[in-house]
């Protein structure tokens, strides 16, 4: 069952486990300096306000309808990053214009296990708490940005030469009940406006898609318990539309969040960045299709355009937060 409570999405499967529930959030943030230096992760600026596209019918694209889901306004050049909240394990595939956000392939169901020639293309929770951008290097992502189809910068673009999808799918799958009361993968596991006056129908080339942005520092983690174990006979996915801000205030008649800070502000501010304890976890290789994107910058400079306002590199070292992962010994 897949529901919108408040500004969360949130995935139940009360037939495999009471337990089994996943909430994801999406989450305005700095946008990171698109300068191929590697930052830390940036604070979150609160959450997207998601709404269902069942309520708006009658003013979306038809295929909006029919793909059903939810929208949430993005500005353009505008950054982002997914919240996985669980105690209950689950495995999320995030694709971004139907290209799979972990491995760069195309849009599939079904998890792609980890073997010769192939590697994992989801994420696992709780142990990923977050992801923020396309997994584009050896713990490395570069951040999910927000830009019009049609302009060429979205990875869907880059990867299938077409921009036609545009905005997030997601499919989460809850973990075997009978494996979840396996005690060795606990522990394991646990150690860490009105359609009168602007129709979005008249203007499809202003859907919005998901570009890489800046270098961030982060770990797709390695799935510890097997893809055989996710119970893939049940699963819930959701098309999560993205909307220009104009779009989201003509369609809903509500205005968007606006004031993004810079990171400059931010660090002008001596506000922290935050970094994780992670090195005793075993992470996901970079995404051959990923790893050749251009970043949103390097191909306006390609393209002779300037799609990024407020992009200068940050002087100095960013202040750094250590957060440290709870540890759960023996009992």
């Amino acid at each position: 069952m897949l529901t919108l409570n408040q500004h969360e999405l949130v995935f139940a499967f009360p037939e495999v486990h009471t337990r089994a529930r996943l909430i994801i959030s999406f989450h305005r943030t700095l946008r990171l300096p698109d300068d191929n230096r590697e930052y830390p992760l940036p604070p979150g600026l609160g959450s997207f306000p998601l709404s269902h596209v069942d309520d708006y019918a009658n003013r979306l694209p038809p295929k909006w309808v029919e793909h059903g889901g939810i929208l949430f306004p993005m500005a353009q050049a505008e950054a982002m990053w997914i919240s996985f909240s669980s105690t209950y394990p689950f495995a999320v595939k995030v694709a971004a214009g139907k290209v799979n956000a972990v491995s760069g392939q195309p849009w599939t169901a079904e998890l792609q296990e980890r073997k010769a020639g192939s590697e994992q293309d989801y994420v696992t929770t709780p142990k990923q708490p977050w992801l923020d951008g396309f997994n584009v290097g050896k713990d490395v992502v570069r951040q999910f940005v927000a830009m019009p189809l049609g302009a060429g910068y979205t990875a869907e673009a880059q990867v299938t030469g077409e921009e036609v999808h545009g905005g997030l799918q997601i499919i989460a799958m809850p973990l075997k009940a009978e494996f979840y009361e396996d005690p060795d993968d606990i522990l394991r596991y646990a150690s860490y406006a009105s359609s009168a006056v602007f129709s979005l129908e008249r203007a499809p080339a202003l859907d919005m898609g998901l570009a890489p942005g800046g270098l961030m520092k982060q770990k797709i983690y390695r799935d510890d318990f097997g893809v055989e174990k996710w119970d893939q006979q049940h699963s819930s996915r959701c098309f999560v539309h993205l909307l220009n801000s104009a779009q989201y205030e003509a369609v809903t008649g509500q205005q968007p969040p606006r004031d993004v800070p810079t990171a400059a502000d931010y660090a002008k501010a001596g506000l922290p960045w935050f970094e994780i304890y992670d090195e005793d976890k075993a992470s996901v290789p970079a995404s051959a299709a990923l790893s050749g994107l251009d970043s949103v910058a390097a191909l306006g400079v390609k393209k002779g355009a300037d799609p990024l306002p407020e992009n200068a590199p940050l002087s100095g070292a960013p202040a750094v937060k250590k957060i440290a992962a709870v540890r759960e010994g023996t009992f």
